[in-house]
Formats: C-alpha cells, structure tokens, sequence
C-alpha cells in the first residue's frame, strides 16, 4: 500500500519531488484558523493501517509545530500504523547546554515533544555540537541525510582549484569530508564568538594558496558574521573571490546581502531562498525510504 504524504505549507517544489521519488499517495487535511488564531485540522484521508509522512520544514518553527503535532496525535488517533516526519531543517539544536542558570536547553525539550508524536525523522545535517548524534536527546527513529556528497559534487562541478575553509575546529570533521570527497585541499579558522554578532577569526595559512578559489563552508549561515569577517580577510590578502556555502541558509537581518556583496553564495535547498543552487532531495529520499 502507498504511504501517505502530508505536506504542511512547507517548499512545495521539494515537497513534490519527494512525494513522487516515494511514489506516495497526497494526504488530504484541511486546516483554517479561528478567530482567536486557534488552529484548526481535518484529516480528510483514510490513513488506517497505513504509514504516514508528514513534510513541515521547521526553518521559523513557531508558527509551525502546533499544527505539526495537532495533525500527528491526529493521524494516530485515525489508526496509522507509523508516522514520520520530514524536515530539511531541524530547528531547536544550537541550544545545547545552559551557559547561564535558568537558561532553557530548548533543543533537549523540542526533542521530547517531537518524539512523543512521531516514530521517526529524516533530516538534513542537524546542528550537531555537542551532541554526537540525534539518538542523545531524541527518543525515535532518527536518520541524517548528508548533504556533504551533494556539496562536494557541486563543488567540483563550479569550482576551479578550490581550497575549502571551514570555520572553526568544530567544523573540522566535516568539512575535511567535504574537502576530501572533492579531492581539495582544506584549512580551518581560530574563532573566538563573544556574542551573537560579535566574532573574531584568525586566518589559516593560506600563502602556498594564492591561485585557488576560497570555498567557505558552514551547516548553517545565520547571522553571517563569522563568514563576512572571513571573506574580508581573504579579499584583503589578494585571494580569488570566494564562494560561499551553507548547507541551512537562514540569513538573519542583511547577512545575505552582505555576504553577496564580496562573494558567491549558495546553498543547499532545506530552506528556500534565492541562493539555493544545491539539491537534497535524493538524499532526503533515500533515508526516508527506510521507514515506507
């Protein structure tokens, strides 16, 4: 029997291609709000005994989870024998640990809500710091689709003598993946982060690299500000000019406009934006599948 595929107002254009690739049937809901902007949810479909995966991209995600979980106990409720979700974005990870007393660990509290609802998920490249892995904080079936291939591929696809920077040791691991899945050299940046917008790099030893092209390449591009610091620098030292990549381009406040003012900047299309040149859904597919 066909899966059933919920898409809650999240990319269509992605949304579509995993629906087809999954060879999965469109589930019908209807939604609207009341009034007061309760929400309210209809599950048209007949979903009894049958797997079901909901598509909600969780870049913004307040507005979005409390449809997310009302649809899920929903579709319990109606007899599905699974539900999953899908989110190219897995919002609620960069908070991973109080820095100060009373602080809330949202992304260890967000966890316990989604795996209360959904017996799986398939998400692209996490903000994993100082967690090792989603089976720390989630209590599902948790599965990465990595964009690190696609990117690389890219790379070589668009990128002359590339030399990838990543930016800081904890970047390390994965960017010498993508560097070594490219076959280009890599260096890391020393940063020091003393605030949300208040950075401070130091840059890696770049003179034996003066003819290559500086690949910058982060998880997420947020506020930017590590990768605008960054590309200065190497715009100042006569380097070529720099692309920039983030698999989550999020772009706080100007951070894109900056950003494209001194270099290329693509990203992976987990959250829709003009720059998304970068294509995750055969990875995406290919975790999912698991579970239909």
């Amino acid at each position: 029997m066909q899966p059933l595929f919920f898409n809650l107002d999240s990319d269509c254009p992605l949304s579509n291609t995993l629906r087809d690739s999954l060879n999965a049937e469109v589930g019908e809901v209807q939604r609207r709000s009341f009034p007061d902007e309760e929400s309210y949810l209809r599950v048209m479909s007949d979903c009894k005994n049958r797997k079901v995966l909901i598509f909600c991209n969780l870049y913004q995600p307040n507005e979005k989870v409390m449809p997310l979980i009302f649809l899920a106990a929903t579709l319990r409720e109606l007899g599905a024998s699974s539900v999953g979700l899908v989110t190219p974005y897995l919002a609620y990870m960069r908070q991973d640990i109080a820095f100060h007393s009373g602080e809330c660990v949202t992304s260890r509290h967000f966890a316990a809500l989604l795996s209360q609802h959904f017996d799986w998920l398939v998400t692209v490249d996490p903000h994993l710091h100082r967690y090792h892995s989603l089976d720390e904080i989630y209590q599902l079936k948790g599965r990465v689709a990595p964009a690190a291939p696609v990117i690389a591929k890219w790379i070589q696809a668009h990128i002359e003598k590339p030399l990838l920077i990543g930016p800081d040791s904890e970047s390390e691991q994965w960017v010498s993946q993508v560097a070594q899945l490219a076959d280009a050299p890599f260096q890391i940046l020393n940063k020091i982060r003393r605030g949300d917008f208040d950075v401070e790099v130091s840059l890696p030893n770049i003179e034996h690299y003066q003819q290559h092209t500086p690949v910058l390449v982060d998880d997420i591009i947020s506020s930017g500000k590590t990768m605008l610091q960054t590309l200065q620098h190497l715009e100042h030292a006569g380097l070529n000019k720099a692309t920039a990549i983030g698999v989550h381009g999020l772009f706080a406040q100007d951070a894109y406009q900056q950003l494209s003012k001194i270099s290329d900047v693509v990203t992976c299309n987990t959250v829709p934006h003009p720059s998304n040149q970068i294509c995750v859904a055969e990875a995406i597919v290919q975790a999912a599948a698991e579970f239909l």
